[in-house]
């Protein structure tokens, strides 16, 4: 296949094989020769339809180091006729090897991860959380038992010091009070408005005494002798 008709006739084989719906792929192919043989193979008219085609096309012009410009619009390149025909019509005892080896391999992949996600989830079922589920709660009570006998343990230590601390102001408070005063043999003199009597009052003057067991009226008689 070469000449300046090359090309026109491969479109037309092209379009007729293209319209015809019992065709699965085509192929358009042509042993090696030279560069001017192979020419038809880049023309634009060629590449034009092969891009219009709807059924897919496999190119496998030349030898390997051949590279028509239909290589790039075909959708597929094959080096040479013999591997196109090897790609559209494969061995079929090799792709059945093939699948029957890809297939082992996903089933031991899927077993492998079962193994796995079984030896994990065996892991998380023994661990002591697990198998006895009170343990963390029983942790957590034994934490918050703790916690209340302190708490209370400083709640009482706190209680007592208040209670010693007030006893002893209660102590201060009653040394420095009136009464301390009186229960010591003092007496408290008050003239009948209630001022304190600080010097001695004129005779007949009535006052009030204040001891430590009570309260009683007077009446000064006369004067205390002078020393």
């Amino acid at each position: 296949m070469q000449g300046a008709a090359a090309t026109a006739q491969v479109v037309k084989a092209l379009k007729e094989l293209d319209a015809n719906h019992a065709v699965d792929v085509i192929i358009i192919t042509r042993g090696g020769g030279s560069v001017e043989d192979l020419l038809p193979f880049s023309e634009e008219a060629l590449l034009r339809a092969v891009a219009a085609a709807a059924t897919p096309i496999v190119s496998a012009i030349g030898h390997e180091q051949d590279s028509p410009l239909l290589d790039l619009v075909a959708d597929l390149r094959a080096s040479t006729p013999t591997d196109a025909a090897r790609r559209v019509v494969p061995d079929v005892a090799a792709e059945l090897h093939q699948t029957h080896t890809a297939r082992s391999r996903i089933r031991d992949a899927v077993r492998g991860y079962l193994r796995h996600e079984r030896r994990a989830l065996e892991q998380t079922r023994s661990r002591p959380v697990l198998a006895n589920p009170h343990t963390l709660l029983d942790a957590y009570s034994a934490s918050i038992s703790d916690l209340i006998r302190r708490c209370r343990h400083c709640l009482n230590m706190r209680i007592e010091r208040s209670s010693d601390e007030l006893a002893h102001t209660r102590a201060r408070v009653r040394s420095l009070s009136p009464q301390a005063t009186l229960d010591r043999g003092y007496a408290l003199v008050q003239q009948t408005d209630g001022a304190v009597v600080r010097t001695p009052p004129p005779t007949g003057t009535a006052i009030g005494v204040r001891v430590a067991a009570g309260a009683f009226a007077a009446t000064v008689s006369s004067p205390p002798e002078e020393t």
